[in-house]
């Protein structure tokens, strides 16, 4: 496990994992806590920052898209949460393919995976696009709006020259398919691509080196990456800290690993949800400020 910055990390075993309350799902593997009878109802009042501050902050990221300082910029902020489920609870109801609970500090349920490793191909799948599902012909909307269509673009020929750092025969296996997301507030449909490479014969000797060559996930930073990162220090109003980080599983031959978005820790008085989307020079701020609340769930089915 890695934070945003890639400044603290954690490698564990299992054992050591669950003396210090770390539990986890990455598909079949992981150490997670048993399962309770779920409640029916449940509180979940998201408060997410005004929209005058985001729009300050989208501006500014505006400006320097406009200078082609950055093509595509993810721009996150912070939702504090009234609700009266407790963060292990979460975490055992939530119905995701990457779960993770790190004692009582966070927890996050993600539907992104950010590479896996197995026999030797390297696989990426990166997510950029969301819609309301409910919205009319919502599927058609999203693979024809202009601005998803250059977001999900850049950040399919960025994952794929990363990839192209540490692995061979790079291509785009699958491009934009489209998955649904039940959540607690709205059904959501996500777009995402494949992409895949050859890892060399020994990559098992560095693997940790190849796996921070890759860091941060392109999905959550921006292009071009370096300078995009340095706006995205300036724009944002607080460090992500382990948000948007990545947590994975290695069992000493396959290693599959997830970005922490949907992504929920305990603060002053209760939790906090964090979420963000992908900023371009043709991006509305009324719609980027709409899918930010719109990722503020949990889902529970």
């Amino acid at each position: 496990m890695t934070d945003f910055e890639g400044l603290n990390t954690a490698v564990l075993g299992m054992k050591e994992a669950e003396q210090n309350a770390v539990f986890f799902r990455i598909g079949p593997c992981g150490n997670i806590l048993p399962e309770t009878c779920p409640r029916v109802k449940f509180s979940f009042i998201p408060r997410p920052v005004d929209y005058d501050t985001y729009r300050n902050a989208f501006e500014k990221v505006s400006w320097h898209l406009k200078r082609g300082d950055t093509y595509l910029i993810n721009l996150t902020f912070a939702t504090d949460l009234q609700t009266d489920l407790s963060l292990v609870e979460i975490f055992k109801r939530s119905i995701a393919p990457y779960k993770l609970l790190f004692g009582e500090h966070f927890t996050v349920f993600s539907p992104e995976p950010f590479i896996s490793i197995k026999d030797g191909m390297i696989r990426s799948n990166p997510m950029k696009g969301t819609i309301d599902a409910s919205l009319p012909d919502a599927e058609a909307r999203l693979l024809g709006d202009p601005k998803e269509f250059f977001e999900h673009n850049t950040i399919v020929d960025l994952i794929r020259n990363d990839l192209s750092m540490i692995s061979s025969s790079v291509r785009v296996e699958r491009f934009r398919y489209i998955e649904k997301i039940s959540t607690n507030r709205k059904d959501l449909l996500q777009m995402s691509s494949e992409i895949s490479g050859r890892m060399p014969k020994n990559y098992l000797e560095h693997l940790g080196e190849d796996i921070f060559t890759l860091l941060p996930a392109g999905s959550i930073s921006g292009a071009p990456k370096e300078k995009t990162l340095q706006l995205i220090k300036a724009a944002e109003a607080d460090g992500r800290g382990f948000y948007t980080g990545v947590f994975g599983y290695f069992n000493g031959r396959d290693f599959s690993s997830a970005v922490m978005i949907r992504f929920l820790e305990k603060a002053d008085g209760g939790l906090r949800f964090r979420s963000g989307g992908g900023i371009t020079a043709l991006s509305d701020c009324e719609s980027e400020y709409r899918e930010l609340i719109d990722k503020v769930y949990v889902p529970l089915v």
